[in-house]
């Protein structure tokens, strides 16, 4: 079965940074754009960050532009989100997930979740 193991996400202080990991399992990454979502407490899930298949371009919400930079290893079948700055409004769980052949132009159609990484930012 398709589907991604996050890891990475901790307890981390404002401004602190952390490095999530999404490993995909069952399938390569070569032609799927991978997109990070996370989900707030009481909060629905958000489309934060997403890299191209096409060409690696990559896209980031408005929220987290200028702070997360996400980033893909084909050789490890992996895909990783630096989070640098990191604000007490980043706290959620992040989860990534697939779309084949997707472009990155919103959020919408993705799938293969993983059980998520627990991010907590916290003084």
């Amino acid at each position: 079965q398709d589907k991604f193991v996050e890891s990475g996400g901790g307890l981390v202080q404002p401004g602190g940074s952390l490095r999530l990991s999404c490993v995909a399992s069952g399938f390569t990454l070569d032609y799927y754009a991978i997109a990070w979502f996370r989900q707030a407490p009481g909060k629905g899930r958000e489309g934060i960050s997403c890299i191209s298949s096409r060409d690696d371009s990559a896209r980031y919400a408005d929220s987290v532009k200028g702070r997360f930079t996400i980033s893909r290893d084909l050789a490890k079948n992996t895909v990783y989100l630096q989070m640098d700055s990191l604000k007490l409004e980043d706290t959620a769980v992040y989860y990534c997930a697939s779309a084949l052949g997707h472009l990155c132009s919103n959020y919408a159609g993705f799938g293969s979740w993983g059980q998520g990484t627990r991010v907590t930012v916290s003084s």
